[in-house]
């Protein structure tokens, strides 16, 4: 049978700062975590500036030799961390938290190495509890504030002194608020910069739940139409019967075989009451419910030609060109539900266009591509910007909509899509592409001798 993908079964509620992937295919806290790395690097590269500035511009001697280890040891990590974040795995809150620790343990380093609380890039606090706070859980920034309170403290009370006059009736001269002013800017830019980055990554991760919630209302609307039709089909089974065997008897009668124009109605009424009981067949097979003639192991090729030619049977289609150039053919067994779906497509097609419908079949890759073009007028705009969304048809009338509605959501369940365009010369291209491996089977290998 076909190989469906499994959709989510409930969406959970995520809050601003939940990174940790609930929603299937979400990136979010990965990419926050690059973010992180990216900050990470330029605040090697303002470290080395501002030593190289205080220590030889300045003349204000600072301990260089451990302050680099600790510059070292901050570039080691940030290797580490981007090697292993180069996988591509998502991100949890815990690691989040355990990144944002190690750059505030090597600030509190670097502060420690040079004056402490009189240092006046202490402020670089704020920019670890500010983001704690954006990219963590309520806990893990709670934590933040607490741990970057206590290393302030703690360098209030041990700190290695520096030598910088707290000279701040000079203003701007003075070299402490020179330093206030940089690490003001500094973290200015750096909360601009980031925290729009971060807010981007949020409204991505955003749009894409609602994406998600958009799909599971869809798909549970489906499921409810399903059941509906399933239940209708039951009820239909007893008088489609009832007729059969009424038409049965009206042939037999003199009545009838006398007449060879009532004879030839009710061969027409029989026809169609046979295509009546073949769709509600194919209705309780979709739901699940064997009924009539069971799957059958067949191939792609002979699936396509067997579906067209019950189609055109079926409809008064007077010119439908129809060209299969998929090539080698592969084994697959024949599913009433993805016959209706390009049923569907071609249904719709021919009601816009009766004197010219085309179907296409080629194989892209490891893709199978069915092309349906017509002359009609084509798709209103509002609808192909809303293509696959129910109750959008310009028939004008109740339920319309539904079949595209259903195409969308079926190949959706099969790893497909289906994109629509009008085209130059006039009518519109409807084209269905799914992965050959969600309804192919695996080829056996012949035995070796």
């Amino acid at each position: 049978m076909l190989r469906k993908t499994e959709a989510p079964a409930g969406l959970p509620g995520i809050g601003p700062a939940d990174t940790v992937g609930d929603a299937p295919g979400d990136r979010t806290g990965l990419k926050n975590m690059q973010q992180l790395i990216q900050l990470r690097w330029l605040a090697v590269f303002g470290q080395i500036v501002t030593i190289e500035v205080v220590h030889y511009g300045f003349r204000i001697p600072l301990p260089l030799e451990p302050m680099l280890m600790v510059l070292a040891a901050l570039v080691g990590f940030n290797v580490a961390s981007l090697l292993r974040w180069r996988t591509g795995r998502e991100a949890t809150n815990t690691e989040l938290f355990v990144a944002l620790l190690v750059d505030v343990a090597m600030l509190t380093a670097q502060l420690y190495l040079s004056g402490g609380t009189t240092n006046p890039f202490v402020f670089l606090y704020l920019l670890q509890v500010i983001l704690g706070a954006v990219l963590l859980e309520a806990w893990s920034s709670a934590a933040m504030v607490v741990i970057t309170t206590l290393c302030l403290a703690g360098l209030a009370l041990f700190s290695r002194p520096l030598a910088l006059p707290l000279d701040h009736d000079r203003g701007l001269a003075s070299p402490y608020i020179q330093g206030m002013v940089l690490c003001f800017a500094l973290n200015a830019a750096l909360l601009l910069i980031f925290i729009t980055r971060i807010n981007g990554n949020l409204r991505a991760r955003d749009a894409r739940l609602a994406s998600l919630r958009q799909r599971a209302a869809e798909e549970e609307h489906i499921v409810r139409m399903g059941l509906l039709a399933s239940g209708a089909a039951h009820e239909l089974g007893t008088p489609l019967a009832t007729l059969s065997v009424i038409l049965g008897d009206w042939k037999r009668m003199p009545e009838f075989t006398s007449n060879p124009e009532l004879l030839q109605e009710v061969d027409e009424m029989q026809a169609q009451l046979r295509r009546c009981k073949t769709i509600v067949s194919g209705i309780l097979l979709s739901a699940g419910e064997a009924r009539g003639e069971s799957s059958a192991a067949t191939t792609v090729g002979i699936f396509l030609d067997d579906l067209v030619q019950e189609w055109r049977a079926s409809r008064p289609a007077t010119a439908f060109v129809y060209e299969n150039r998929f090539g080698h053919d592969l084994p697959m067994v024949s599913d009433s539900a993805l016959k209706q779906t390009i049923h569907n497509v071609l249904d719709n097609a021919l009601e816009a266009s009766p004197h010219r419908v085309m179907l296409d079949v080629e194989r892209v890759d490891d893709r199978l591509v069915l092309t349906v073009t017509d002359a009609g007028p084509g798709f209103a705009p509002y609808m192909l910007t809303q293509l696959g969304k129910p109750y959008q048809s310009s028939k004008g009338r109740p339920g319309g909509g539904l079949g595209l509605f259903l195409v969308v959501n079926v190949l959706r369940t099969l790893g497909g899509n289906v994109t629509a365009h009008n085209l130059a010369e006039g009518g519109a291209l409807v084209r269905i592409s799914l992965p050959l491996s969600a309804v192919t089977l695996e080829e056996k290998e012949p035995n070796a001798s």
